[in-house]
């Protein structure tokens, strides 16, 4: 890799982790941002650093993928709510690499096999490779996951604890509506945890795979926990006796045996009827084998920064990601065949 190569980057969304990506791309000292997809037509011919908080870049926003397709760039940092296979491959097939928050290729066996083929094809047309990443799953799932398991030489079990408390989000609609929060007790809805599976569970299995224990198969689980007495959280009043905590696990399991798992807890409160040693917000990942250990990570920030802190937590990682991957080898690519993600600050 030259020392002084500078990456032409294209960023696609500018929602809460896009925005993060766009301004750390356009501050970069070696990336070029020379594109910008949105969504909305409200932002189009907006200039990007009016986007993201910073002065004009003359780079202005397009929802015209002719218009992106046509860029000379080197990367697409892929951002969307939802995945657009059409647009990944026309990308793809452009001679643009990808990296993506979106979980969709962590695992390619686990893929759709029409889809991983049609995602290989125009990889091999472009030269190009895709790659997914992120803080959760990405990060901590892989690439913090594999120097704690190089330490041991019997495996038992690796398991992942996500905690999250959300008690000063001021989001009602997400906290109370969407997510459950302050709802009655009644049973976990399993379509929560299937739908963290897709995601998790892929992550896990491509560690699984590294490690020689393949997944032969992927749980999902959910368990809901109330309230122990009113509280009060930015988004409203959280009564007794309601949802104040809930808990999805995904276990990967060879040979019958858990190898690995991940746990998402997140809270309004900790003052809870079950006996889940919550924490503050961050991770643990506990090896059970040969040579155990434990990780506690933490994230220090004051709680009226912690909505302008978490982006980045998703978004930094997949920039640092560009120069690794548009070297690498066409097609998906994985933690596991990638080189160590190293950040570039000069």
């Amino acid at each position: 890799m030259a020392q002084d190569k500078v990456w032409k980057v294209v960023q696609w969304a500018t929602g809460n982790v896009g925005s993060r990506a766009l301004r750390m791309v356009a501050k970069h000292p070696r990336m070029e941002l020379v594109g910008l997809w949105v969504s909305s037509p409200d932002k189009v011919g907006r200039d990007a650093g009016e986007l993201c908080g910073l002065a004009d870049t003359g780079v202005k926003a397009t929802n015209a993928i002719e218009a992106i397709l046509a860029l000379d760039a080197d990367c697409v940092l892929y951002m969307p709510q939802g995945t657009d296979y059409d647009a990944l491959c026309a990308l793809l097939a452009s001679g643009k690499n990808v990296v993506t928050t979106r979980g969709d290729f962590h695992h390619p066996p686990m893929m759709d096999p029409a889809r991983r083929e049609r995602i290989e094809e125009a990889c091999a047309r472009g030269g190009t490779s895709i790659y997914s990443t992120g803080s959760s799953p990405g990060f901590v799932t892989e690439a913090l996951a594999i120097p704690l398991l190089s330490l041991q030489r019997r495996h038992d079990l690796l398991t992942i604890d996500e905690y999250a408390d959300v008690s000063s989000r001021d989001s009602p609609d997400m906290l109370f509506r969407i997510m459950g929060f302050a709802a009655p007790m009644a049973p976990f809805d399993h379509r929560r945890a299937e739908h963290l599976k897709g995601d998790f569970g892929s992550s896990l299995a491509q560690l699984a795979a590294a490690i020689g224990l393949p997944a032969d198969e992927i749980e999902a689980a959910g368990e809901l926990s109330a309230a122990r007495t009113d509280v009060e959280i930015a988004a409203g009043r959280v009564p007794a006796g309601t949802v104040g905590a809930m808990r999805t696990t995904i276990t990967c399991k060879h040979r019958g045996r858990p190898i690995l798992q991940f746990r998402a807890n997140w809270y309004v409160t900790p003052d809870i009827e079950h006996e889940w040693n919550l924490r503050e917000s961050g991770w643990r990942s506990s090896t059970e084998g040969d040579t155990p250990v434990k990780l506690d990570i933490y994230f220090p920030i004051s709680e009226e920064n912690y909505a302008a802190y978490t982006p980045g937590l998703t978004a930094h990682r997949p920039i640092n990601a560009v120069p690794a991957v548009c070297v690498a080898e066409p097609g998906i690519r994985t933690t596991v065949d990638l080189p160590q993600v190293v950040p570039l600050f000069g």
